[in-house]
């Protein structure tokens, strides 16, 4: 009876080394493996602003593998990374194909902008000088939230027309929006109505 328990203790301390050692083999494997997908990760540099929720949904997986790799769930890790490698390893591309789409979208919007706007920004920068003029606003006139609106549609537009020099398109519809926006509440707030926005060129 002895001889047995000792054998079997013998058995269990060799099963438990072995155990122990095909860890400790797949420990370094799963731990590049991490490393690997977050550098396909960070190799896409524009996907949060491009693609959230595709980053999103690989920055979920690849916490949950963490987790497992903490767990020393090694196998886990190096049974599941080769996919989500495959999937970061998508981000680059994916960014680049949404950014080219934004881009030919913007450029295609961009014109009705730059003829709309310098017509709209001056109709209510004149409004303002004018009234600035009086003694007295009219009345339901706020000329203070027509003031600061004004400013904000003229650096807006300042903006975009610098943008859109530099090449930035994307940035450049995006100040104009704004500046529409800006341009359209000083006009509420001085009960102006705003051109007609002529046809582009």
């Amino acid at each position: 009876m002895k001889n047995y328990k000792t054998l079997s203790f013998a058995f269990m301390a060799a099963a438990a080394a072995l155990l122990l050692g095909a860890c400790a083999d797949q420990m370094e494997p799963a731990k590049q493996a991490i490393a690997n997908i977050e550098s396909a990760i960070s190799a896409a540099p524009d996907a949060p602003k491009y693609i959230p929720d595709q980053l999103a949904a690989v920055q979920t997986k690849l916490a949950d593998l963490k987790a497992s790799f903490d767990a020393k769930d090694y196998k886990s890790v190096l049974a599941k990374a080769p996919a989500l490698l495959s999937d970061a390893q998508g981000l680059l591309g994916a960014a680049m194909l949404k950014k080219e789409e934004l881009v030919k979208a913007a450029t295609a919007e961009w014109p009705a902008l730059a003829a709309a706007m310098p017509a709209m920004v001056k109709a209510v920068t004149d409004r303002a000088t004018a009234l600035g003029k009086s003694k007295k606003a009219p009345a339901g006139v706020d000329m203070d939230a027509a003031k600061s609106a004004v400013s904000d549609a003229t650096a807006a537009w300042t903006k975009a027309q610098a943008a859109q020099s530099s090449g930035d398109v994307e940035t450049a519809v995006a100040s104009a929006h704004e500046a529409k926006a800006k341009a359209e509440a000083a006009a509420t707030a001085m009960k102006l109505t705003l051109p007609a926005a002529p046809a582009p060129k």
